[in-house]
């Protein structure tokens, strides 16, 4: 299969997973067959972090994977309730195939290694097609560690379609805020940042006001459903706080919903302030020295 086992240095990418009951079997370990669902369970994820929202994306490329090889080998058995990594990277892109190496790790320990091939193919005759050349330049870039997003900032007039694009997807359609409260004259004097793809589709915005001299306000944060939890709300809010020190502001505010307490709070935001409500949204204002 490889010429040798992978080690945890191999992979840019892991999916982290704990092992269930259902999956053990008799002889108290994990049943041979799961371990090929957990390198599928971990390609969801590995499409979260490339930041390609998976069926748009193959729509946008008229195309779809599938598996054409799975190979797996067996090092050592994992056990119930043990915490697993599973590792992806991209191999090789060819024609119209693309190649995959697989490991399954217990801490640095290999349990399982696998080679896994797709095939990019028409969705509706599943004939092979070649590999698009912006898909094969995201596996790719990703696998030799380039950044899978850029962020742009500008005016409401650069960036209004692109931003109005991930704020309707979010606020309008997913958290039902009613059009006419999501637009407000201040976007035309805001600072938008908007970032997007290996595609050039746009997954997640924000916007930067002046709430009082010296201090910025941020807000609109919004990632797309898809996408959240790959960071892209940091190099969002990253982005706004340097347009903000480049003003020469410092001190920076923001209400945050408050399911989004605990992504703020990790970043260096302090809460000030109780609980209030914003289009019928819990909120709490909070604040970070620049």
């Amino acid at each position: 299969m490889t010429a040798a086992a992978p080690q945890r240095q191999d992979f840019r990418f892991f999916h982290r997973l704990r092992v269930r009951w259902v999956e053990v079997d008799m002889q108290k370990i994990v049943f041979n067959g799961h371990y090929a669902m957990y390198f599928d369970t971990a390609m969801g994820d590995y499409w979260r972090a490339l930041a390609l929202p998976y069926e748009e994306s193959m729509r946008s490329l008229q195309g779809d994977l599938y598996v054409k090889r799975l190979l797996v080998e067996y090092h050592a058995s994992a056990r119930y309730d043990e915490v697993l990594d599973v590792g992806l990277q991209c191999q090789r892109v060819g024609t119209s195939s693309i190649q995959f190496l697989g490991g399954i790790f217990r801490g640095e320990q290999l349990l399982v290694s696998g080679e896994l091939v797709y095939v990019f193919a028409d969705p509706a005759s599943q004939t092979s097609r070649p590999v698009p050349d912006a898909l094969r330049q995201v596996l790719l870039g990703h696998a030799a560690g380039q950044p899978v997003v850029r962020v742009q900032t500008g005016t409401w007039q650069d960036l209004s379609a692109d931003a109005a694009r991930v704020r309707t997807e979010v606020f309008v359609q997913e958290q039902g805020i009613a059009v006419e409260e999501e637009w407000d004259e201040a976007d035309a004097t805001a600072v938008h940042a908007v970032a997007y793809n290996g595609l050039n589709q746009p997954v997640a915005t924000g916007r930067l006001l002046v709430h009082a001299p010296g201090v910025a306000r941020i807000g609109r944060m919004a990632v797309r459903q898809a996408l959240r939890g790959a960071g892209l709300g940091a190099q969002i809010l990253q982005a706004l706080m340097s347009a903000a020190r480049d003003r020469g502001d410092h001190e920076v505010v923001l209400n945050a919903q408050l399911s989004a307490r605990g992504f703020y709070e990790r970043l260096g935001y302090q809460v000030r302030g109780e609980v209030f409500h914003e289009v019928d949204i819990p909120h709490v204002q909070m604040s970070r020295a620049l």
